[in-house]
């Protein structure tokens, strides 16, 4: 009994002594063993070790990194759309010509001597499909309902060769280049070189019948022609002018100086030149054989 009362007295004394000390531990022995009693923390008083702290330096903050994106001031650009090419449209196919543009031969004479015939070329078939003949061609199908292609299709080629008939050789190969004019009253008489300024050409007619037909040309403004009726005063194979110093082969007379001769200067450079008031021929084989014809006195008739 008295060993337990000394036991608590030891006990009431160490609590006593660890209230006072704080927080401190302290060993006690009880019933012949030790024992380690933890101090208790005083009422609000934390857990944590109650030794003086030395104050550590403040560590120091992170410094934070800031990106700066800056802002688009305009849209970006939209990239260009890739066009896919469209399928090349496959052309209607139109059927060779006839009669080409651009071609020659007999071919394209039948076709101007039928145009000529319904009055849609005006000049004598020459054997070539220039512009000329192109325009008369469109001019004929517009007269007939065609498409107006100047280009001679089948059936502008059917149509042409149903309204006209063949042509003649005289047709095809007509003695002028242009068309013989319609002779002048004065001409349908007698033996007379009838001539024409408007189409440029000379007809050899005996009583309204032409024997020969030719192409000339005349003088030019500061030396022109004469017109109205004359007659041949004489004749001069190979003739040489006195006062222009040039050959005027099978010359034939009419009125002064003036005559009707063959003109090497015309067969060369053909209307791109003039006389000095003479006609001139440049076919040399039909003036050679209407000079041998020709007789002094025969009419010469030159109008307009």
């Amino acid at each position: 009994m008295h060993g337990r009362s000394v036991v608590r007295t030891a006990l009431a004394t160490a609590a006593a002594a660890a209230l006072v000390a704080g927080c401190r531990g302290e060993t006690v022995t009880l019933d012949g063993q030790r024992h380690t009693r933890a101090a208790e923390p005083r009422a609000g008083t934390s857990t944590a070790s109650t030794a003086p702290r030395t104050p550590a330096a403040a560590a120091p903050r992170p410094h934070r990194t800031y990106t700066h994106t800056p802002r688009a001031t305009h849209r970006p650009a939209t990239p260009p759309r890739t066009r896919v090419a469209a399928k090349p449209r496959t052309a209607p196919r139109v059927a060779p010509p006839v009669v080409a543009f651009g071609t020659s031969g007999e071919r394209v004479r039948e076709l101007q001597a039928r145009l000529r015939q319904l009055g849609h070329f005006d000049r004598n078939p020459t054997g070539y499909f220039g512009t000329v003949t192109r325009a008369s061609v469109a001019s004929y199908q517009r007269a007939r309902g065609l498409a107006a292609t100047g280009s001679v299709d089948s059936r502008t080629w059917t149509s042409l060769r149903s309204r006209t008939t063949p042509p003649t050789r005289d047709q095809l190969y007509p003695p002028t280049t242009n068309p013989l004019a319609k002779p002048d009253s004065r001409c349908l008489t007698g033996r007379v070189l009838c001539i024409s300024k408007n189409s440029r050409t000379l007809a050899w007619m005996i009583n309204g019948r032409v024997v020969s037909a030719m192409d000339v040309r005349f003088g030019s403004q500061y030396t022109p022609t004469r017109e109205g009726l004359f007659q041949v005063n004489f004749k001069s194979r190979d003739h040489v002018s006195t006062i222009y110093d040039t050959p005027m082969p099978y010359a034939m007379f009419f009125s002064g100086g003036q005559a009707v001769h063959y003109s090497a200067d015309f067969a060369a450079r053909g209307y791109s030149g003039a006389s000095h008031g003479c006609v001139n021929v440049r076919d040399k084989k039909k003036i050679a054989a209407v000079f041998k014809q020709v007789k002094a006195g025969d009419k010469v008739v030159v109008y307009k």
